[in-house]
């Protein structure tokens, strides 16, 4: 490491001050304080985009060779725990992944903003059959718009939100910080979760906050992306029906809602609409897709399900701002959604992802990672390094340190969700934590894991 990368291993500073940063720590550097001429200035129209966290920790791995796909393999290739994705080929048990996806000639149409019916009606008929089995009142192709990526479906809801208070949890996904800051109707209100507690949110929390916020509507991610922190069972049930009787909707990231622990070894899945009483009326809004549960990020198809006045408002969302997913993914979608299909991955996912969790959960551990809870959901390990040594103890140290040993995770800080940077100058309370990811293979979390040893082996002695 050099002397420069140490020096912002001890002091990190913003996560996002790197951006602006020559990648060579030796290049110079411009002092001048005056203001830049107008012809050295990149366009005026357009303001700085921020990253979110994993593009972020994976630029920085590029600058030092990083290539996704190539470098994961061979005892020298890059282990990237900061991946948000899961690994998508065979696992034992799994169904067989589809290699090939035809192309009928009027696929080369646009497919319909709110996504094709069939496949509308396959997502309705999945949920029916998995949460809904003797209720009276069903989802049907009408509460349901597909769209092209969890990030664009998220979108399209905060796009079509009134002029209400709406409720962030902290820590939560990284992406929610821009998307809560670009739609100025709303008003961004967090709500902290403590480490000490576990991170648990009870129902009496949950109402206090409703009504002493003025909240009319709540975002998060169940399971929690980074905690793994999972509301199920009974707890869930009881705040569908608080959001229900405060007339609070729920909009819930179910992306990880098949990636649970400790709810049996066969197909465990949790999904609000499990206790949804009215699927019209009740204010539930749950987005999810192939993306994790089913092991197809690539595909980019996610989708929105709720009452139908929520989904009209959505889709007329998207016709302005993307138009509409794939037709021929949509099509090849609708053939993965079978129950039959999905309990046979969700098993199989279930298997081979508790295994690499007990596997990561106590390599970290041996290195003197704490865990203020341990994964309930997700495929992530949210973990403490104030314990190790002088440049490894916090998010942002630890990463710059990995990514020397071709390492990646993910700082902390970057869940540390602050919409407009409204609380700018202020440590982060999670700077000191680090989100794992236990979305590659078995055999690159093995040898992470041995190079981690080595690393706070080294601090340790020196």
């Amino acid at each position: 490491m050099t002397d420069a990368e140490r020096e912002h291993a001890e002091d990190p500073g913003d996560p996002q001050a790197d951006e602006g940063r020559p990648s060579d720590p030796g290049a110079p550097v411009d002092r001048d304080d005056s203001p830049p001429r107008r012809e050295e200035r990149a366009v005026h129209a357009f303001r700085k985009v921020p990253r979110t966290g994993v593009i972020y920790v994976t630029t920085e791995a590029a600058r030092l060779g990083f290539n996704p796909g190539r470098d994961a393999e061979g005892p020298d290739g890059w282990c990237n725990l900061g991946q948000g994705q899961p690994e998508t080929g065979p696992i034992p048990g799994a169904p067989e992944r589809c290699a090939a996806v035809p192309i009928a000639g009027d696929d080369q149409e646009y497919a319909p903003v709110a996504g094709l019916w069939e496949l509308r009606e396959a997502i309705a008929s999945l949920y029916n059959r998995a949460y809904r089995r003797g209720m009276p009142s069903r989802y049907t192709a009408e509460n349901v718009a597909v769209s092209g990526g969890g990030r664009i479906a998220l979108t399209r809801a905060a796009a079509a939100l009134g002029q209400i208070n709406l409720g962030h949890f902290l820590p939560d996904y990284t992406a929610y910080e821009e998307l809560l800051d670009v739609f100025r109707l709303f008003s961004p209100i967090p709500i902290l979760l403590e480490g000490e507690r576990g991170y648990t949110f009870s129902v009496g929390d949950l109402r206090r906050e409703i009504l002493g916020r003025g909240l009319s509507a709540i975002l998060a991610s169940n399971p929690c992306n980074p905690t793994g922190k999972h509301v199920r069972g009974e707890e869930l049930a009881a705040w569908v029906r608080t959001a229900k009787e405060l007339d609070c909707a729920l909009l819930l990231d179910e992306f990880y809602s098949h990636y649970v622990y400790g709810m049996g070894d066969v197909a465990p899945m949790e999904s609000a609409a499990r206790y949804v009483e009215h699927v019209d009326r009740d204010p539930v809004v749950i987005f999810d897709g192939l993306t994790k549960n089913w092991r197809y990020p690539g595909w980019r198809v996610t989708w929105t399900l709720g009452p139908r006045e929520v989904i009209e408002a959505v889709a007329s969302a998207g016709s302005f701002l993307d138009g509409g997913g794939s037709k021929p993914m949509q099509r090849a979608a609708a053939e993965l959604l079978t129950i039959e299909h999905t309990r046979a991955e969700t098993t199989a996912i279930h298997r081979a992802f508790s295994r690499k969790r007990d596997l990561l959960l106590a390599g970290l551990r041996k290195l003197g990672v704490t865990f203020d809870v341990e994964p309930e959901g997700t495929f992530y390990v949210w973990g403490s390094v104030a314990d190790l040594p002088p440049g490894l103890s916090d998010g942002h140290g630890f990463f710059r340190a990995a990514l020397g040993e071709r390492i990646i995770v993910v700082p902390g800080e970057f869940f540390d969700v602050n919409p407009g940077k409204r609380r700018a100058g202020r440590p982060s309370r999670f700077r000191h934590h680090v989100r794992f990811s236990f979305g590659p293979s078995e055999d690159v979390l093995v040898r992470a894991l041995g190079r981690l040893e080595r690393m706070v082996g080294e601090r340790r002695r020196a």
